[in-house]
């Protein structure tokens, strides 16, 4: 069992439907992706994250956790944020609390009729599920920023659902088994992970936890901003992240953000090398 300070700790989120055939209803926000990412957090953090967690809802008298469509919404327990007055306060609490947490986001958002229009041809029926897709870049990625910091990767993700669960599970034995599922041709360029690599700096399987947890709240409250991002650069939560250094782009070159840092699959717009896809 490797000691806190040997470990960098991955807590993901997802959002989004991960069908590819998902016809989601218009959104006011322009989005319809999947994504899923969250936080990397040094294992000795840990405590420090639990006690601001506490504080800052403390202060609010929230005793519920911190849920970001219902805060984004005014939904559910957060109705009271409909009230301008007490957004008007809330928000800019909220976002010196995320801001000042020691936490690293780190995402793969798949804009879902990209995907569609690139892979259906190729792969007809069996196009993969896009939780597939985004899981393994995303461990893969999450583990070569652990090893950068000679650190082991631990991964906890928060449960949505028995069978997605299980699902998440056998990819990560799958990786470790077999590496990663990619065309080689097309993946060749990011230096891919082997089961050897992933065996070496990833630690277990991935462990699934409840909404309580708040390293959970964080990546959920993170990972929105991250795929908005993806459509709108200027979105001032994803800026304010930007801003303040809290994004592992953040903390690569301009060079090696295509192979390590968040990963917009499927944007056109945004494509700077091959795709990873199946």
């Amino acid at each position: 069992m490797a000691a806190p300070e040997e470990k960098l700790i991955l807590y993901f989120d997802d959002t989004g439907s991960r069908n590819p055939d998902h016809n989601p209803d218009a959104r006011r926000d322009g989005m319809d992706c999947f994504g899923l990412g969250g936080v990397l957090l040094r294992g000795e953090d840990i405590p420090g994250v639990w006690d601001a967690h506490k504080a800052f809802c403390g202060r609010w008298e929230i005793d519920y956790p911190l849920h970001s469509s219902d805060i984004r919404g005014g939904h559910g327990k957060f109705g009271w944020l409909r009230k301008p007055e007490n957004s008007g306060a809330f928000f800019p609490e909220l976002q010196d609390y995320l801001l000042a947490q020691p936490v690293v986001g780190i995402a793969c958002i798949i804009d879902r009729p990209g995907y569609v229009a690139r892979y259906r041809e190729i792969h007809r029926e069996r196009m993969w599920l896009m939780c597939k897709t985004a899981f393994c870049i995303l461990i893969e990625r999450a583990a070569k920023y652990a090893e950068r910091q000679e650190r082991k990767l631990e991964v906890f993700f928060e449960q949505a659902g028995k069978a997605e669960d299980r699902d998440l599970i056998s990819y990560m034995k799958e990786l470790k088994n077999t590496g990663n599922p990619f065309d080689g041709d097309r993946s060749g360029v990011y230096a891919p992970y082997s089961s050897g690599d992933y065996r070496r700096w990833v630690l277990g399987s991935p462990i699934r936890k409840s909404k309580k947890v708040p390293m959970l709240q964080l990546a959920d409250l993170l990972l929105y901003p991250m795929a908005k991002g993806g459509y709108d650069p200027e979105y001032k939560p994803y800026a304010a992240l930007r801003e303040h250094r809290k994004l592992i782009d953040d903390f690569l070159s301009e060079d090696e953000r295509t192979a390590l840092g968040i990963k917009y699959s499927c944007f056109p717009e945004k494509q700077k090398g091959p795709e990873t896809g199946p």
